[in-house]
């Protein structure tokens, strides 16, 4: 029988060594924010790859071939404030046992695809406070690292010989205390009730998070970090902040400690440093006055102008697949939260950038109730490109074709 052609068999019948470039890694990054964007300064006016740009998109035009921004995305909740927590899920914790995979958000299902290829799963991210974007299968919301020092400590900085030894310890002390938890817990199980057993279900699934946890965390305890040429960084207020975490999430995806990140911004911060009198909550809820949309305009550019330069900066580094960063990463921009003013969930401000997308420029998705397209529908679209094998995730019920 004849062997089928293989691209490097021109070369091997030639006695060279055949040299394929090696198989792009797939990276994932989302950036959320608590109030949304102003609908009217966000969604450009017209559609497709030609649309006329908007306010605050001007600052992302030399992105304009890389990115697509969608409209007519949620999730279908009501609730304002108390539902942003949703962006990344798509599921109410309050409905999450419902769910077969609980209200796990997106970073954390690539996280377990990851596994211990990376020192870090995932990075959760938040500029200077908490973050509620990171959901785990068990329902529990994720760490979050909220100092720019601590990032790189954990990233870059090598621990003392007698603290990973003490890491160790700790580590094996943890594991069998885990082990004894376990044990004793499944001699309850058959003596419990329905709401009691399912309890103990929730308490079991936090159990194998920590284990998992430490196998990974034991797993690159003694390999060496990386070594790189920026000092440690000091932490200040946001604007000053935020510069900073985007460069970090940069070296952190280009020596390859993490492929999965999210960063959260504030709910409140010091807008003097942009010029500014009132709170960032205080800007949304801005009623159409003029000062104060003005006000959240400058808010909200910052955030896009800082977003477009990281984006910038993952274009300008090569991969060794041979393409750039940001053909390999995709970087999801949004909030669960559509309009801060009126309280809406309705029609998230979402862009997903990058990642080896056909990226359409703003595609608008059908309004109508019955044929509006779940944003849990992207979430799959992107969770297949990063290389699972799955067919569903959350409240999905199918992919973005004009994506693929």
């Amino acid at each position: 029988m004849a062997l089928p052609f293989l691209e490097g068999l021109p070369s091997i019948l030639k006695g060279a060594p055949a040299s394929l470039p090696p198989a792009p890694a797939r990276r994932l990054v989302c950036v959320g924010n608590p109030y949304g964007m102003i609908p009217d300064r966000f969604f450009p006016k017209t559609s497709g790859k030609d649309y006329a740009t908007s306010v605050l998109l001007r600052a992302m035009e030399s992105h304009r071939q890389h990115f697509t921004v969608f409209s007519n995305f949620d999730h279908g909740f009501t609730g304002g404030h108390r539902v942003v927590d949703t962006f990344l899920t798509g599921v109410k914790t309050s409905e999450a046992k419902a769910m077969s995979d609980g209200n796990i958000s997106i970073d954390q299902r690539a996280a377990e695809f990851v596994g211990t290829q990376t020192r870090f799963p995932v990075l959760n991210l938040g500029v200077g406070g908490s973050c509620e974007m990171s959901w785990l299968r068990s329902g529990v919301n994720a760490p979050v690292i909220t100092q720019s020092r601590e990032i790189f400590r954990q990233l870059f900085v090598e621990d003392a010989p007698k603290m990973k030894a003490e890491l160790g310890r700790r580590h094996k002390l943890q594991g069998s205390i885990l082990d004894v938890i376990g044990e004793h817990a499944r001699s309850l199980n058959g003596t419990l009730g329905h709401r009691d057993r399912e309890k103990l279900d929730e308490y079991f699934t936090s159990i194998r998070d920590l284990e998992k946890r430490l196998v990974m965390s034991e797993h690159w305890r003694g390999k060496p970090k990386p070594v790189v040429e920026q000092s440690e960084p000091r932490d200040g207020g946001f604007v000053e902040s935020l510069p900073v975490y985007y460069d970090l999430m940069i070296l952190a995806l280009k020596t390859d400690s993490t492929r999965v990140i999210t960063l959260e911004m504030p709910e409140s911060f010091n807008t003097t440093e942009l010029g500014l009198s009132t709170s960032y909550h205080g800007y949304s809820h801005h009623g159409q006055a003029p000062g104060l949309v003005e006000g959240l305009t400058i808010i909200e550019g910052f955030m896009v102008k800082e977003f477009s330069r990281f984006l910038g900066n993952l274009k300008a580094i090569e991969s060794p697949a041979g393409g750039t960063l940001l053909d390999e990463t995709m970087v999801l921009f949004g909030s669960g939260m559509g309009n801060g003013s009126s309280h809406s969930n309705k029609n998230l401000p979402v862009m997903l950038a990058g990642g080896g997308f056909k990226h359409q420029g703003h595609l608008v998705l059908p309004e109508e109730g019955r044929k509006r397209v779940p944003l849990c529908n992207l979430y799959l679209t992107m969770l297949q490109k990063f290389g699972l094998t799955i067919d569903a995730f959350n409240a999905s019920n199918s992919t973005i074709g004009e994506l693929a």
